[in-house]
């Protein structure tokens, strides 16, 4: 499909108020807000999660990174409007389908963007410095880095280890490094195991899923992900370590290690087969994957609150 193949008048048709208010919606992924729940992550570990205030300071930084990212993601669209026009499926995005204005879309992002920037304000200026970085290195990617080998998946793993940031930053909580580095290559390892998934797809169809695809070898994605997932797993036994010394040598953050390790192998499986997409994706549709999660969560839980 080209860009001459969709309908140059199908576009007025479709632009009612509702129709357009329910596009901006879509562009703006309400269902990708998930992956906000990261800021939860250092005052959980931290036995701080329930805090009166820490909880306030939270639930600012998972609004505002939610905005913060629906404003991304409608640059993003409006950004790809032209090249979405010729694929597949991203044809029918609202953008590219003409049922939302491009410059109606650059306009929301800009009031999102303000909004989140003001919202963290009302947690902490640190909070405020980690989603400005996230805002600009977003941005980056959008306009210049998406099509770049190396940077694009770095660049992507990165804005979940600074929602991982945002919540010690937000709660004023002390991060471990071997925190930090289990999310950021935790975050590594879930990217380029889903470029590995998607170049197993563009081979099995013969669709052009992404450009930078074009630069990498599925043996190179295949090592980046090897090498992640092994450092991931050996910083996550490092911090597990960590956290049975700060809260009088529990034995349960040690044993969360197990359900840990077998997840990170069945997700693999889930990659490796190519048919694996988004890790939220993966994580609906294999229930195996769910109980190996409710098990570490419940055997961190154990380790940090009793």
């Amino acid at each position: 499909m080209t860009s001459t193949d969709t309908p140059p008048t199908a576009a007025p048709a479709a632009r009612t108020p509702v129709g357009v208010g329910l596009g901006l919606l879509r562009t703006m992924r309400p269902k990708q807000w998930i992956k906000n729940v990261l800021v939860l992550a250092a005052p959980f570990a931290a036995g701080e999660l329930f805090d009166g205030r820490s909880a306030y300071h939270l639930a600012v930084a998972f609004v505002a990174f939610s905005l913060a990212a629906s404003a991304i993601y409608l640059v993003n669209d409006a950004n790809d409007v032209e090249a979405d026009r010729a694929h597949p499926t991203k044809c029918k995005r609202p953008i590219a389908a003409g049922i939302v204005p491009v410059q109606l879309a650059y306009a929301l992002a800009v009031v999102l963007i303000l909004g989140s920037l003001a919202l963290s304000i009302l947690a902490s200026v640190q909070l405020l410095i980690v989603l400005a970085v996230y805002i600009a290195v977003q941005l980056g990617y959008c306009f210049w880095f998406k099509h770049q080998p190396v940077l694009d998946i770095c660049i992507v793993a990165s804005g979940f280890l600074l929602r991982a940031i945002a919540g010690g930053a937000a709660a004023s909580i002390p991060l471990s490094q071997w925190f930090l580095l289990a999310a950021g290559f935790g975050s590594l390892f879930m990217v380029a195991g889903k470029r590995y998934a998607e170049m197993m797809l563009a081979e099995r169809t013969g669709a052009k899923i992404r450009k930078s695809l074009e630069s990498y070898s599925s043996s190179y994605l295949r090592f980046v992900w090897a090498l992640s997932a092994t450092v991931l797993i050996m910083t996550y036994c490092l911090w597990a370590f960590e956290i049975r010394e700060a809260h009088h040598n529990s034995v349960w953050s040690v044993i969360s290690i197990v359900p840990f390790v077998v997840a990170v192998l069945r997700y693999s499986v889930d990659v490796d087969s190519g048919n694996g997409g988004a890790p939220d994706e993966i994580a609906i549709k294999d229930h195996v994957l769910q109980v190996l999660g409710l098990a570490w969560i419940a055997t961190l839980v154990l380790a940090v609150y009793s």
